[in-house]
């Protein structure tokens, strides 16, 4: 039954959120993070390969168990379910804490590095008020936040296939960093080295946002057929121009511009098309990232929501307003994204925000062989094509990123095993000081 004031959306605005949460901060910020640790171009344009791979192996996986339980909240709602609540209150609280503000901030800081320099003000100042706009927007209804979702994420569709084409058939700039992948020699062995495992943490970070529409089953038509649509639909396209714009990028800049950059699209566009062209385009990407703190902003709050409404703790955020907005967890969203952007860097926040999501999408995954073992949702799931294969290559690839993250990066590891600690000492002060509450449903 559909509640009172809550409006649905279709696939087309569900593969939208997919494709906005997508197509953000990664694919313009961490080719000069990859360059740093790699002098053969070849093996980063694998990593783009093999991150699409991932993406798409979690996107099939998490269609299925979406359609299997179908019901908002993503993570949290999944591993309730077919483990603990605990594990389910862990997962929300990463949501809520790292998740998806992490990523909000990572977006803004990105915005603060292309256009804070040309308006004359602070990196950290444009990318605050990025958050509270956005997050204004986000305060009134669906309907609006859905026109203003779609809109953004075709003007960011559309400019990244100018870029693309633009980056791909114009001339090459001399001594691009391509050009050195012809006269390369394949040295396989750095496949193995730990560099290469926080390289692929990169780009799989880029590739984030594929499961966005699982957390906001509720608000979409037809789950069972659309929400497959959205997952599988928005991830392969973006796959596609992933790759071709790391392509473009990588054909228009000579590696050592690019290294250590955040703004790797600034420095192209500037080679492409001067100084005035490059200023017209960092202003253009900084709307296209707006519309990935737009989507992230839109999923974030409903997580907040579906887990405030199972923990008295939290019940402040429950609150809709008229319209069937969660204006409280939208604000609580902005307003953590906003700390995080005072008080870490970009990289710090990256790591340490990848090493525990990592951490539940791999627990999230493993969770569909239960479920198809108890037959779960049978009668109404969507089934993932190449099962056992297609979930056991999405487990493999992040879980040797896990234990590569915990060996060479273990300062950002650890500050994510603190914030589970702090989790678990909030689900025990919940079960203490709010017993003898009802336990979220474990049983769906």
């Amino acid at each position: 039954m559909k509640a009172p004031g809550r409006i649905k959306i279709g696939w087309t605005t569900a593969a939208a959120i997919v494709i906005a949460n997508m197509v953000g901060t990664g694919v313009f910020t961490t080719l000069g993070f990859q360059l740093v640790h790699l002098d053969q171009i070849w093996s980063i344009l694998l990593l783009w390969v093999i991150g699409g791979v991932v993406a798409l192996t979690g996107a099939f996986t998490y269609a299925e168990i979406a359609t299997r339980l179908p019901k908002s909240g993503g993570e949290y709602h999944f591993l309730s379910h077919i483990f603990h609540p605990f594990l389910g209150y862990l997962s929300g609280w990463v949501s809520i804490t790292v998740g998806f503000a992490a990523a909000i901030a990572l977006a803004a800081m990105a915005i603060g590095s292309y256009v804070a320099e040309f308006l004359g003000q602070d990196r950290i100042l444009v990318a605050m008020m990025s958050i509270l706009v956005v997050a204004l927007v986000h305060s009134f209804d669906v309907k609006q936040s859905s026109r203003f979702q779609n809109v953004l994420t075709g003007l960011k569709v559309l400019l990244v296939l100018v870029l693309i084409i633009c980056g791909l058939f114009l001339p090459a700039a001399p001594g691009n960093a391509l050009h050195t992948v012809v006269a390369a020699t394949p040295g396989w062995s750095v496949l193995w080295q730990p560099a290469y495992a926080v390289s692929l943490v990169y780009v799989i970070y880029a590739f984030s946002g594929w499961n966005a529409a699982a957390y906001i089953t509720d608000e979409i038509e037809e789950p069972h057929r659309n929400l497959p649509r959205a997952l599988v639909g928005g991830t392969v396209l973006v796959c596609v121009l992933f790759f071709l714009l790391q392509v473009a990028f990588l054909r228009q800049a000579p590696a050592a511009l690019l290294q250590g950059r955040v703004e790797v699209g600034l420095v192209v566009a500037q080679l492409m098309f001067g100084a005035r062209g490059g200023e017209i385009v960092s202003f253009l990407i900084a709307g296209l990232l707006i519309a990935g703190i737009s989507a992230m902003i839109w999923v974030g709050s409903r997580v907040t929501r579906a887990m405030a409404a199972d923990y008295q703790m939290w019940q402040y955020f429950t609150r809709d307003n008229k319209r069937g907005v969660p204006v409280r967890a939208v604000w609580l969203q902005a307003g953590i994204s906003v700390f995080l952007v005072t008080t870490s860097s970009f990289e710090q926040v990256l790591l340490y925000s990848g090493f525990v999501l990592q951490l539940f999408t791999i627990l999230t995954v493993v969770g569909l062989f239960r479920l198809r073992l108890q037959h779960t949702g049978d009668e109404q799931a969507w089934h993932s094509p190449l099962f056992p294969l297609v979930p056991l290559v999405f487990l493999l690839f992040n879980s040797l990123i896990l234990g590569f993250l915990l060996l060479d990066k273990p300062y950002e590891s650890v500050l994510g095993l603190l914030n589970l600690a702090a989790g678990a000492l909030s689900y025990a002060w919940e079960k203490w000081r709010y017993q003898p509450a009802a336990e979220p449903d474990a049983k769906g």
